[in-house]
């Protein structure tokens, strides 16, 4: 059973703080505090203030839409990378799977989430007016979609896929070595890598 502290106390409230993570409980959060207080207070400090200057200085990539603390992000300023070559994915997490496992060397934009009516994200949410200017101007000859193989993920892909034909840019899927209603994030890089390579003609 979950330690229970009815005063609002601080303890209270750091627990409550760190269910906001993805996957911590009552348990989780309350094992986490009793380590940070008991065990390693520096490291909660240490913690604490990356992630107030994280929060106050990490903004998006102002071409790509990825996080970064520079208004344009170290791959975005490479200008060693392909401009020709344009990759749509949906979170920092799933460029970040990309560049480690596989030798793309082109650019990215990232959607920061996929379409889903029902959770009110639509085609700005996205930034797809963003996207549109990309496209527009001229310097890409190939998007690549790796949205992920979930029917949002799919739908996101069509939709995309729909606004690059109407510019006759090429369109390619990366292939589902990525299992259905996989997270992208999650993959193995030599599937991940096996995927990106044998990408398909839309």
């Amino acid at each position: 059973m979950s330690y229970r502290d009815p005063d609002g106390s601080l303890l209270s409230r750091l627990m409550e703080s760190l269910r906001c993570l993805p996957g911590v409980g009552p348990k989780s959060a309350q094992r986490m505090a009793f380590h940070l207080l008991e065990r390693d207070r520096e490291g909660a400090l240490a913690l604490s203030h990356a992630l107030a200057e994280a929060v106050e200085h990490i903004g998006r990539c102002k071409s790509c839409r990825t996080l970064t603390e520079h208004d344009y992000c170290s791959i975005c300023s490479n200008g060693n990378r392909d401009v020709a070559q344009l990759c749509i994915v949906e979170s920092p997490a799933d460029l970040s799977a990309i560049e480690q496992s596989t030798g793309f060397r082109g650019r990215y934009f990232v959607l920061m989430g996929r379409l889903s009516p029902i959770d009110g994200i639509g085609p700005d949410e996205l930034g797809l007016d963003v996207l549109e200017k990309r496209l527009d101007s001229g310097d890409v000859r190939e998007v690549i979609l790796a949205t992920s193989a979930t029917l949002e993920g799919e739908t996101t892909a069509h939709f995309i896929k729909e606004m690059v034909s109407r510019r006759g840019i090429a369109v390619t899927r990366i292939a589902h070595g990525v299992p259905m209603g996989g997270e992208l994030e999650y993959v193995d890089g030599n599937t991940l890598s096996r995927a990106f390579s044998a990408r398909q003609t839309l």
